[in-house]
């Protein structure tokens, strides 16, 4: 099956969906003027983070001036900035910010990827975008089989697509399958012939984007709650930054 660096890799030199193609591109092209001199990265964008992951959080797509410009899952944008803020502030992330792929950052037992991996235009994949790209996210799931125990999924869009994908990889999920709703959790059993894999538990929160955020929808206390749930679930120590008397694992967030 490879390993994840590999498919990360072949992820990179994906030209299948000539709609995000042309989009990604352009934009790196044109660019934002706030990031005139900068080099686009304008390719897909892999998945961040260790590939004996515990925790699988998976998101939509990467933003045209984020990921697509700085070439890591979630970083350079606002959206990013909620989520790797929540995951330092739980334990699962060495700092707050993202913005470069040189920033430092490094994720404890947590992996980042995202169901469509070009920028979508108005940040709207379609379906048949989301169909196409569903063999890298089943590769993705299967190469982390053997530690993977816990999935978080940001919205409803990638809602839908993780559950072909873990049935894909030989899970059996529910049918009909579950509706999205933020706070959700379905738990999947062990699948026959598992050999080294494990029961996964699934989550639901509603996605980082801007819209959730800043209409306060989704609240940075509502998406530590979800990850540090799922987190636990996934057996990573983790910190509750709501309860003052909690410092275990503070050393991880250096």
């Amino acid at each position: 099956m490879g390993t994840l660096a590999a498919l990360d890799h072949r992820i990179a030199g994906c030209r299948a969906c000539p709609r995000l193609v042309d989009w990604r591109e352009e934009v790196a092209r044109t660019r934002r003027a706030a990031f005139a001199t900068q080099t686009y990265w304008g390719r897909p964008v892999p998945g961040f983070g260790p590939p004996d992951a515990r925790l699988l959080i998976v998101g939509l797509a990467p933003a045209a001036h984020g990921a697509n410009r700085t070439g890591r899952m979630f970083t350079g944008d606002r959206s990013g900035d909620v989520l790797y803020q929540a995951l330092y502030d739980v334990g699962l992330a060495s700092r707050p910010t993202a913005v470069a792929v040189d920033d430092g950052l490094t994720l404890h037992g947590v992996r980042v990827t995202s169901p469509v991996h070009c920028a979508p235009p108005a940040n709207k994949p379609t379906p048949e975008e989301r169909t196409t790209c569903r063999p890298w996210l089943v590769r993705e799931v299967g190469l982390l089989r053997p530690t993977l125990r816990a999935v978080v999924v940001l919205g409803a869009f990638g809602w839908q697509a993780t559950w072909p994908a873990l049935a894909a990889t030989g899970r059996s999920v529910p049918r009909p399958r579950p509706a999205f709703a933020h706070g959700a959790h379905v738990s999947l059993p062990l699948p026959d012939g598992a050999g080294a894999a494990h029961p996964l538990d699934v989550y639901g929160c509603f996605h980082v984007s801007q819209r959730n955020t800043f209409t306060g929808r989704l609240t940075p206390a509502m998406l530590r709650e979800v990850l540090r749930t799922a987190a636990l679930t996934a057996g990573l120590p983790v910190t509750d930054p709501d309860d003052p008397a909690d410092t275990v694992q503070d050393d991880r967030r250096r």
